[in-house]
């Protein structure tokens, strides 16, 4: 049987294409930074799942993330008291979680009212 020469040139195509790459799953990919008068500006990276980056508390701030279902104003946090000096700070969080475009930001009267707030996700600025 002789291959014409459209069927030969189809099949060498076909055959020097690399193989389809799994996909996985996208994940989440947030620049997290925290502004305030009383220290200089700090900032992470978290990658969820696994807390890769350079965040130190990475795993507990994606477990929370998780539970909260990348909504920063869900999070469980870490109920604790708080004076009530004024030395208001500012948490900012960018990137994607899971496909979805995050772009949050808040302001807390101090940094153990975000602490509480959000427990270990900003936890990088003490």
């Amino acid at each position: 049987m002789r291959s014409t020469p459209v069927l030969a040139g189809t099949i060498a195509l076909l055959t020097a294409l690399p193989a389809q790459a799994t996909v996985a799953p996208p994940g989440a990919e947030l620049n997290l930074k925290v502004t305030g008068q009383s220290k200089p500006d700090r900032g992470a990276f978290l990658a969820c799942p696994g807390g890769l980056g350079n965040h130190p508390h990475g795993e507990q701030a994606c477990a929370d993330l998780a539970t909260a279902r990348g909504d920063f104003e869900a999070l469980p946090g870490d109920p604790h008291g708080c004076t009530k000096e004024y030395a208001p700070v500012t948490a900012v969080a960018t990137g994607a979680w899971y496909g979805r475009p995050v772009r949050w930001s808040r302001t807390y009267a101090n940094a153990c009212v975000m602490d509480a707030a959000t427990g270990p996700v900003f936890r990088f600025w003490r």
